[in-house]
């Protein structure tokens, strides 16, 4: 595909009858160009149209009566969403446009049926895209807004096995490695309470259906949480015991880095301990 034949699919989104095939053509392709997101902004009606597919799947949402087919049409449009929320020219244009608000309703979407599941996913790829390049920007803007909180309900809701929770962790750690995101997260007790909850949640039936990946993510957050000082003063109280015993310690032979984060985690929360029984204080009280 050259840039000549690349700009004609671009333009022929703008049409009813040539829409479809333009944009799972582009979704293929995406990754070849790297003005693609560009592109597809700045054109005359491109954004306009993809949003027209999303809404028009609105209304089999509930009841369910989403197909294959009509998932997947919506899919490729995320996808080339996904694109827009990489390019650092674009990035902010979309947030600021306010798109994740007609993709929300595709996260909060409950069915387990494999074309929702296929949406819930590709939307909190859209998301992942968003918090993947470490721009303060982006964070602060996600903060205020129900990102996080969809993010950590389908980390509640969803099998441990899931790609879904996969990518939703991943989102709340990536927020948790920013400065403002950590903040935000130990400000209140309320905040911390549901973040250590859902973690615990994951740490317990990962003990029972086994994934490195997601492991590694959840260790990760429980690490970041213990760079804030009343975080890890609680953690002191309620870090899983399946983070400090045997559970987990075939994947901790196999995965050096994460045996070192684990590490780092059980040290800070001991010297948190040690400092607290001196002090007599805790982090926060009520945990």
């Amino acid at each position: 595909m050259d840039n000549l034949m690349l700009e004609q699919l671009v333009l022929n989104i703008s049409y009813p009858d040539r829409r479809e095939y333009a944009i799972r053509e582009l979704s293929k392709k995406r990754g070849l160009f790297q003005e693609l997101a560009p592109l597809l902004w700045n054109s005359c009606g491109t954004i306009s149209a993809l949003i027209q597919e999303i809404i028009s799947v609105y209304p089999v949402l509930s009841p369910p009566n989403l197909t294959l087919l009509q998932s997947n049409r919506v899919c490729n449009v995320l996808a080339l969403f996904q694109c827009v929320a990489m390019h650092r020219d674009t990035r902010m244009l979309l947030l600021n446009a306010q798109i994740l608000q007609y993709i929300y309703p595709f996260i909060k979407i409950t069915s387990e049926l494999r074309p929702f599941n296929n949406l819930r996913h590709t939307s909190l790829g859209v998301i992942a895209a968003l918090v993947k390049v470490d721009d303060p920007e982006v964070i602060s803007f996600l903060l205020p807004t129900e990102t996080f909180l969809l993010c950590l309900d389908a980390m509640k809701t969803g099998s441990v096995s899931s790609k879904t929770v996969e990518v939703a962790t991943y989102i709340v750690q990536r927020i948790l490695s920013n400065d403002d995101g950590l903040t935000f997260i130990c400000t209140t007790p309320e905040r911390f309470f549901t973040v250590r909850q859902v973690l615990a949640n994951m740490i317990a039936a990962l003990a029972e259906q086994p994934s490195s990946g997601l492991l590694k993510q959840v260790i990760r957050c429980y690490l970041r949480l213990a760079d804030n000082l009343r975080a890890c003063d609680a953690l002191t109280i309620c870090l899983p015991s399946m983070l400090r015993d045997t559970t987990f310690s075939s994947y901790l032979r196999e995965d050096p880095t994460m045996r070192r984060w684990l590490l780092e985690l059980i040290i800070k929360v001991q010297r948190a301990s040690v400092a607290m029984q001196a002090s007599g204080g805790s982090g926060y009280e009520h945990i």
